[in-house]
């Protein structure tokens, strides 16, 4: 998780910024509809090899490199697929090592036996400066960096660097302000997509009012909870205290995290607004989560499902098309401005060699993030990534809308956090929102869990 506030430029960004984001968010959204969601030709088994060279890469015969990351399923596979043309490049053999959450924990037992991944992907700028504390990362080369300085806004460098040193090419990017709706589910209850909370709690009645649970909740992966906050938090609170909460310059006990928890009571609170009530969305992992919002005809277990653009990838494994049968809107605004939170996954270098840092120069360049984009439910930071290359209209528009953002965004607090406390299951935030949820009267309780659990965690750094 992302810890101190070297590794943070989102200090930096006005509210002024944010309400630009949002308003660029919400307007690149309004049109997704089903005419323009159309899916590039072919099954994108074959789109890895098609973009154009954009940077040199050493050929790299007989050199194996080892990538760990958390990713599984068609993340995985589709990450492979980029390896595989940095391979068909440079004459390199690379091997994706599955990782475990947390990655550090997992990285700390492989450096322990002598046998450290070349390169990991760190999904929060906390386990990044852990990293660099360890004395395990190593900094980027000049190609990387130059790389990075061509393709990615200032912002998206910031939090990949440490001490005044480059050590993070954040590769994958999340849009985490967007909630998807079962469109059928939507036309039979006459609802309509919702601007505000206020909004948002009117549409949820109208869709329980046609038979249909409101929501779907992946409770059972706390970190889909920590976004829940993030978002009511940052639009009611403002960007300014969500940088204070996130370096722990304010206690969790403070009014305005009383606040943000008593608002999302309003839809936790309400068993029969939850898929399976409180119980059944703390065992629902965040895939099924996604996957029951989409299937089961007009009747499914819930109408609506929050989480990042990364919800296409298990969209994909129902019947639903994204932008037809699926469609999505901006979370909404809480407070003045409707939030825009972002997270992503950094290559950091663990293993310095020729190939392990020709490989993080390739993942900085358009050509890598290109492929990928082509085969959907990824979206990247890079800003020389074609709009093009997204296979729908409604992913174009979501990266358009995050590149737009520029240094505005703010990224996921959480992982700003000490691992500890943002990131590990079963511990900290990801337990006491668990916890929360499960007794959301409980709000003065939470705080208290929290204020104790953060002051613990960023008290050791951990």
């Amino acid at each position: 998780m992302r810890s101190t506030s070297s590794t943070i430029r989102t200090h930096r960004a006005t509210r002024t910024a944010s309400a630009v984001a949002a308003g660029a968010l919400a307007f690149s959204l309004a049109a997704c509809g089903g005419s323009g969601a159309k899916k590039s030709d072919g099954d994108g088994s074959s789109k890895g090899t098609e973009t154009g060279a954009t940077v040199t890469l050493p050929k790299l015969n007989g050199t194996t490199l080892e990538v760990a990351a958390v990713w599984t399923g068609a993340e995985q596979t589709n990450f492979k697929k980029v390896l595989a043309e940095f391979e068909k490049r440079t004459g390199a053999k690379v091997t994706f090592v599955p990782a475990q959450d947390p990655i550090i924990n997992f990285l700390g037992s492989k450096i322990a036996g002598g046998q450290p991944p070349d390169v990991a992907l760190l999904p929060q700028p906390g386990a990044i400066k852990q990293a660099v504390d360890k004395k395990w990362a190593k900094p980027l080369g000049a190609e990387a960096r130059a790389q990075l300085a061509k393709n990615y806004s200032q912002g998206w460098q910031d939090i990949g660097t440490v001490g005044g040193k480059q050590y993070g090419v954040y590769y994958k990017a999340a849009n985490k302000s967007l909630i998807w709706y079962n469109a059928q589910v939507f036309e039979n209850a006459g609802a309509q997509e919702p601007k505000t909370w206020k909004d948002l709690l009117s549409t949820a009645q109208k869709v329980y009012d046609s038979g249909v649970t409101p929501f779907s909740v992946g409770g059972a992966d706390g970190w889909t909870l920590t976004d829940w906050f993030e978002n009511v938090y940052l639009s009611q609170a403002g960007p300014e205290k969500y940088d204070q909460l996130a370096q722990h310059k304010i206690k969790w006990t403070d009014p305005s995290v009383k606040d943000a928890l008593t608002t999302l009571a309003q839809v936790w609170g309400k068993k029969d607004y939850l898929a399976g009530g409180p119980d059944g969305a703390l065992q629902t992992e965040f895939p099924a989560s996604v996957t029951q919002t989409f299937t089961g005809g007009d009747q499914p277990k819930a109408g609506m499902v929050y989480e990042g653009d990364f919800a296409q990838v298990n969209i994909g494994e129902t019947k639903a098309k994204v932008g037809t049968g699926a469609k999505v809107f901006p979370f909404p605004a809480v407070g003045g401005t409707a939030p825009v939170v972002s997270g992503g996954d950094a290559a950091v270098v663990l293993k310095d060699s020729k190939a392990a840092q020709a490989l993080v120069t390739f993942l900085a360049s358009p050509d890598a993030a290109t492929i990928q984009a082509k085969l959907g439910g990824y979206l990247s930071p890079n800003k020389n990534v074609p709009d093009s290359a997204y296979p729908n209209a409604v992913q174009q528009r979501i990266a358009k809308a995050l590149i737009a953002s520029g240094d505005s965004f703010r990224f996921d607090m959480s992982d700003q956090a000490p691992q500890a406390f943002g990131g590990t299951p079963g511990k900290g935030e990801w337990k006491d929102l668990q916890d929360f949820l499960k007794n959301p009267k409980d709000v003065a309780g939470t705080q208290a869990k929290l204020e104790k659990d953060a002051a613990a965690a960023y008290g050791s750094g951990s």
